[in-house]
């Protein structure tokens, strides 16, 4: 892990409005995630983890602060540069796969690739390359329907690294997933990062994938504070 930050928010403050009440969800969240970091972020059901995820992926717009990805203030971006900025720099896994169902692993890690204007048999190698280092060489030709839950999580996994992004944003990756594929989930992220040198802000409700992570963050209160091993 180096010094360099690859993602962080300042001031980060996210409300609505509820008739006469304004709901604050965020409330001047402060977060930096250096190159090779790996950060947990917990918190209770209904908290705003997701709508902080959503936010730090320029997925959703704050009411004031700002999100900086590899040093690119978001709201200096039009919405086409956010995108691209998006689309190139961060990868996303979700609780639920979200493969489509049409394709082959092969076809769905190499789509990424392809709609940033790579050729396809160049995007079919890096998908190739992919789905070897996650396990899942004898899969490349299977449709999501023929894969297990595990598997169908490692390719959206794959699909994440596409782009080599510098930071990989998880929400509950693991949350469909009985104990032993979670856990064989945490240890493929961890070589993951190990290998690749991939920052990783995880989203999870599981304390023991937490503390696998370098540091844990809780959000209460619409506050983002670290949690102190031992306290």
């Amino acid at each position: 892990m180096n010094s360099a930050s690859v993602l962080s928010c300042h001031q980060l403050t996210k409300s609505y409005q509820q008739g006469p009440q304004c709901l604050v969800v965020l409330e001047r969240v402060e977060l930096d995630v250096k190159a090779g970091e790996k950060v947990a972020i917990v918190g209770a059901s209904g908290s705003g983890k997701s709508t902080l995820l959503n936010m730090l992926g320029g997925l959703d717009t704050p009411s004031s602060g700002k999100v900086v990805i590899s040093g690119q203030n978001m709201a200096d971006l039009s919405a086409k540069q956010r995108g691209l900025l998006r689309n190139s720099k961060l990868g996303f896994v979700y609780q639920f796969h979200h493969l489509l169902a049409e394709f082959t692993a092969l076809e769905n890690v190499a789509m990424p690739l392809m709609i940033g204007g790579v050729k396809k048999a160049e995007a079919q190698r890096v998908a190739t390359e992919l789905l070897v280092k996650v396990g899942l060489s004898q899969r490349l030709q299977h449709k999501p329907a023929e894969l297990s839950g595990g598997e169908r999580q490692r390719v959206a996994i794959a699909r994440s690294l596409a782009t080599s992004p510098g930071c990989v944003l998880m929400d509950e990756p693991t949350g469909n997933l009985d104990r032993e594929n979670a856990e064989r989930i945490e240890a493929l992220l961890s070589d993951l990062n190990r290998d690749l040198g991939i920052s990783i802000v995880l989203v999870t409700h599981d304390m023991t994938m937490a503390k696998k992570m370098d540091r844990i963050l809780k959000l209460q209160n619409g506050c983002l504070t670290e949690v102190v091993e031992g306290v």
